[in-house]
Parts: structure tokens; C-alpha cells; sequence
């Protein structure tokens, strides 16, 4: 049941409403967010004095591996992962384990803590789509929704090969709809088709075996059709040459691609008020940059490629990026990009496991150690920093760790603390392999983070990017009544201090999603109703009918029936469909 409560006198940290640290009022009645409230809905409402706190809406994550195939794999291949962190069980809550690939129940209670209300899987195979949805369903807490991995789909490359945009457009209009998904997500673009024969592409312009359609091909096409159909969110690119040294200039490259294609978000749904405009200007979402932007040519001259990306970032206004940050220890690496997991696992030595998902995509997992002490893991943890640090407008970046590849979730708060604090960062270097330093430009950067910044990273621009800032992200009039409490005195900051702001982050003093408390002082006082997000996207009859012949006779190829695979709406808790594109 949405609730009615009354946050006093907090400092508020609001940017899509250019709300800076101001002491104001937030009302919520009835899970949503109104400007007052009358006398007698002031009798009923709960109040909270957040005197000396720090209030901002409920964290959204953009980008996070939590639900699926290939999460569940990486939980198999860790059995030793699930005595490192545990949770007992009370009285409304399940036990839970798991440090980097938590257990579904303890994911969804540990983002809460953390104050998150909104998290999205960042890669859902479309014949995989029930199975993900049924663990989205067990998570709670959280609002979900989940990207449809798209790059390599034999569909959709012939249809880009053909030049045929409007088919394409058909496909993932109904690939959406029939996946309960909600966007594009582009992976190793033509590669990992080549994976399922033993191959790769290694540059944007070199085509793929059978289809014949390159890397370059498929961004470009992609991108255009995610435009035509005015989806929610950006295109979420995962370059090609991921994990390779010198791959930052193929990730340039593709970031230029579509430099000439306007967003054209066409959401047909009521926006909470917000004084700046809340729809996204981006056409392409780069996710985790910081495995994306290796420089060298070889792991022995192995080094930053970071601020050539950053220089290019700042120069232009089509590109948003997460940055994919490594803080150090265990983490489970886990992609859609099956050839980069292999070569990762050769280099290691480790465990390895490989999916081919028949005509749509592929995955691999491998345990993974970040250290301290090993050069190329320390200048990968100086180069996430970068990604945020080294691009001006924080509008144009979200932080993430790439969870679990380049770290749990649970590590946000360093991350945010590192933002903020350069003595801290000054601390960790001292700790470091000396290629942090010397091959990254990070130790010349004295550039803090406010928590104004941080509130853009974790909640106003990734609500923003991917289209959910007409309800998330805000205090605006009509927004969920999410809101994260910190225990941090705005007036009392002092970066050097590092060790306090690590623990507020931490663990939140209230979460409050939909005007109810949910956690308080990390403990979770009840389980609140959910919502799972899928884009409903239309385009003409004709297209769709005539793209639908192609499926069904294609569908031979597939290992089971067409009748099996859509995702029925049964699978989905509270599913909330998104209208786009409705002028057909």
C-alpha cells in the first residue's frame, strides 16, 4: 500500500530540479510526490526530521548483472562465494549469501540498504527472457526492468545487412513486447555470432562469417532504429575489443558512429514536474568505458586509454557513459561478449564457462581477483576514476562497477568515496602497484566530487538515460516517492575523513520507496510492492505482419517451438508497460 510521510528540514539534493543541498520539505501521499499536504492528510502522514541529513531520491542503477542465465551460472561456479557474506533470516525477510553474485533475495535486500529503489539487467537473451523474469520476480524491493541483447541476433543482421530499417524496427518492436524488455542492448557487435565458430571481428569494419555485416553496420543500424522507434532509453553499446589492450580506439571509433543521430525519445506517459528538461539527449550509452579504454599494445606497455576517450566525450553531446569502476577483490566476470570471458580465462588460468544462445547471442563467466598489487588491475582502478573524473559535465556520466565484473554492487559507497575525496585516492595509490600512478592520469586530477555530483551519477541522470525520469530520479510533483536519508551532515563534510563517508554510504538511514520506509538504518522494516518496466513500442501493421513471416519461417533454426517463446505477462510482478511511438 503507497504511503503518506513528511521528510522535514533535510538537505536536499535534487538535480533534475536543480535542488542543491537546500533545506526543504519533501511530502509524499500516496507514493507519489506532491508540492503539500492538507491538515488532515497531515494527521495520518509519518514525519521524519532529517535535521543534519543528506535527502536524495532513491538510487537507480542503469546497469547491474543480477537476473539470469549467466548470473545463476556465475553463482554455480563460485560455491566458496557463498560463505564470504551472508544474511539470516527474520521475521519478513529470507536468509540470503553470496559476495559478488548474491543470492536473488539477499540482492534486492543489500540494494535497499544501500538506498537503491530501481535496478536494470543489463543483458536479457531473448529466449532466456522467462527465466530472467523469474528471478526479477523474487528480487525485492526493487523496481526492475531489463535490456534485450540485440548485436548478434541473426535477425537483425540480415535485416542491417539488407539495409531494410523498417523490418528491423518491426523485430524490435515486437521483440520487446514479446520479451517483456525494455531496451536495446548492442554486445561485441558481429563478434560473438563469429564466437559460435570459434572466431571474433577485431575491427568495426570487418564483416562477420554467413551474414557478412560488420560491427560498424550494426551500431549504425541500431542506433538508428532505437531513434525511429523513440524508445525510453539510449542504445547501450558494449564495444568490440573488449579487455584487449589498445581497444580505446575502436570504442572512439564506434562512439563516432552515430554522432549524426538525434535522440528522438516519443514516450507516450504523464512526466513529473522537473525544472530541467527530464527527457534524454543521447543517442548512445557506452557502458563500463574502463574495459573499454585499455591503451598499449601488449599487457607488458599496458596503460590508460582513458583521456583520449574523455577528450572526445567533452567534445561532443551524443555520448553518455557508465564507467564500469574496479574496487578491489573478488568479482565475477560475466557477459554477453563470449570471446573476451575466454581469452580472460586463458590469461588467468581460472574457470571458465561458455553459452551459445542459438540464433541470438552468447555469454561467458569467469571468476575473477582484482589486486592491489598486480600492475594492470591497479591501472584499471585508476582508469574507472577517470571515466568520471576526466569528463566536465557530470550529465554526461553514470557510476557503476559493471557488477559483478568489475566489483559487487555492495562497493558503491567506495566508489562514491573516491569520487569525493582525493585523499582517500591519494591512500589507495600509496597501496597500489606504481602503473596506477604512472600509467594513468588520475594522480594529477584534484578534482572532488560534491554530493550534488553524486546524486547526478546515481539517480538524476541515470533515471534521465534511460527514460525513467518521468517518475524516478526527482522530488518533482508526480514523481515515486523514493528517498534515500544519509547520515551525513552536508556542513560538515571533510573529504580527508574518508573512513566516515565509506560507512554513511553504506548503509542508509532510511530508504523510503513509494512514501513507505523500507529500510531503516539497515534494517529492512518491510518488503514494498514492486514494478517490472517493458517498452511497448508500436509501428505500422504492415511492417510488423510482413516482419512476422520472416520469424515464423526462420524459426526452424530454433531448438523449440514459436508458440514457447514469448514471455507471458503472468511472469512479471506488476508489469508496467511504457507506450512508445503510439502515432503509427
Amino acid at each position: 500500500m503507497a504511503g503518506t510521510i513528511v521528510i522535514r528540514n533535510g538537505s536536499v539534493y535534487d538535480p533534475l530540479n536543480e535542488v542543491n543541498g537546500e533545506k526543504q520539505d519533501i511530502f509524499i501521499k500516496d507514493g507519489k510526490v506532491v508540492s503539500e499536504l492538507s491538515d488532515a492528510d497531515m494527521r495520518d502522514a509519518k514525519v521524519i526530521d532529517a535535521t543534519g541529513k543528506t535527502v536524495m531520491p532513491g538510487g537507480v542503477d542503469s546497469h547491474s548483472h543480477i537476473a539470469g542465465a549467466k548470473v545463476n551460472v556465475g553463482r554455480m561456479m563460485r560455491p566458496e562465494d557463498g560463505y564470504k557474506a551472508t544474511m539470516t533470516k527474520t521475521a519478513i525477510t529470507h536468509s540470503g549469501s553470496g559476495e559478488t553474485v548474491p543470492s536473488v533475495y539477499m540482492e534486492g535486500y543489500e540494494y535497499s540498504q544501500m538506498g537503491y529503489t530501481t535496478v536494470f539487467e543489463a543483458a536479457v537473451p531473448p529466449m532466456e527472457a522467462r527465466h530472467t523474469h523469474e528471478e526479477m520476480r523474487s528480487i525485492p524491493m526493487l523496481d526492475m526492468g531489463g535490456y534485450l541483447v540485440l548485436g548478434n541476433n541473426w535477425f537483425m543482421m540480415r535485416y542491417l545487412k539488407e539495409g531494410d530499417i523498417d523490418r528491423a524496427a518491426a523485430y524490435v518492436s515486437w521483440m520487446m513486447k514479446t520479451h517483456k524488455t525494455y531496451g536495446i542492448k548492442c554486445v561485441n557487435p558481429a563478434g560473438v555470432e563469429n564466437w559460435g565458430w570459434g572466431k571474433n571481428v577485431s575491427s568495426l569494419d570487418e564483416a562477420n562469417i554467413h551474414f557478412e555485416v560488420t560491427p560498424r553496420e550494426i551500431i549504425d543500424g541500431l542506433t538508428e532504429v532505437n531513434e525511429m522507434l523513440g524508445m525510453p532509453m539510449s542504445m547501450h553499446l558494449h564495444a568490440n575489443n573488449l579487455g584487449h589492450p589498445g581497444n580505446f580506439e575502436t570504442t572512439k571509433e564506434s562512439m563516432k558512429i552515430s554522432s549524426s543521430v538525434k535522440a528522438k525519445q516519443n514516450m507516450d506517459l504523464d512526466w513529473a514536474e522537473t525544472k530541467i528538461d527530464a527527457s534524454r539527449d543521447k543517442s548512445v550509452y557506452l557502458t563500463h568505458m574502463m574495459f573499454n579504454a585499455f591503451g598499449g599494445t601488449s599487457w607488458r606497455d599496458f596503460e590508460s586509454g582513458v583521456k583520449p576517450l574523455t577528450d572526445y566525450i567533452n567534445s561532443t553531446d551524443h555520448v553518455v557513459i557508465d564507467s564500469g569502476c574496479v574496487p578491489f577483490g573478488e568479482a565475477t566476470c560475466m557477459t554477453g561478449d563470449g570471446p573476451s570471458i575466454h581469452d580472460l580465462s586463458v590469461l588467468t588460468g581460472g574457470k571458465w564457462s561458455n553459452t551459445d544462445v542459438e540464433l541470438e547471442c552468447g555469454s561467458g563467466v569467469c571468476p575473477f581477483t582484482y589486486l592491489k598489487s598486480n600492475p594492470v588491475h591497479s591501472t584499471q582502478w585508476a582508469m574507472g576514476l577517470e571515466c568520471l573524473l576526466l569528463v566536465d559535465d557530470p550529465w554526461k556520466t553514470i557510476m557503476t562497477t559493471d557488477s559483478p565484473n568489475g566489483g559487487p554492487f555492495t562497493k558503491y559507497p567506495l566508489v562514491m568515496t573516491w569520487l569525493m575525496s582525493e585523499k582517500f585516492r591519494d591512500q589507495t595509490f600509496s597501496e597500489c602497484h606504481p602503473w596506477a600512478n604512472d600509467r594513468s592520469t588520475l594522480g594529477g586530477v584534484d578534482r572532488e566530487m560534491s554530493l550534488y555530483d553524486i546524486a547526478i551519477l546515481t539517480r538524476a541522470n541515470t533515471s534521465k538515460t534511460i527514460g525513467m525520469a518521468h517518475r524516478k530520479g526527482s522530488f518533482g510533483v508526480g514523481a515515486d516517492g523514493d528517498v534515500t536519508i544519509y547520515d551525513i551532515d552536508p556542513s560538515k563534510i571533510d573529504t580527508r575523513e574518508y573512513s566516515d563517508l565509506i560507512n554513511k554510504f553504506s548503509t542508509a538511514e532510511y530508504t523510503i520507496k513509494d512514501g513507505q520506509v523500507v529500510c531503516h538504518n539497515g534494517e529492512i522494516t518491510m518488503i514494498p510492492e514492486k514494478r517490472t518496466y517493458y517498452t511497448d513500442a508500436s509501428v505500422p501493421d504492415a511492417n510488423e505482419k510482413e516482419m512476422l513471416k520472416d520469424v515464423q519461417e526462420w524459426f526452424r533454426y530454433y531448438s523449440h517451438g514459436f508458440n514457447h517463446y514469448p514471455t507471458p505477462e503472468n511472469y512479471l510482478v506488476n508489469p508496467t508497460a511504457i507506450k512508445v511511438n503510439t502515432e503509427k
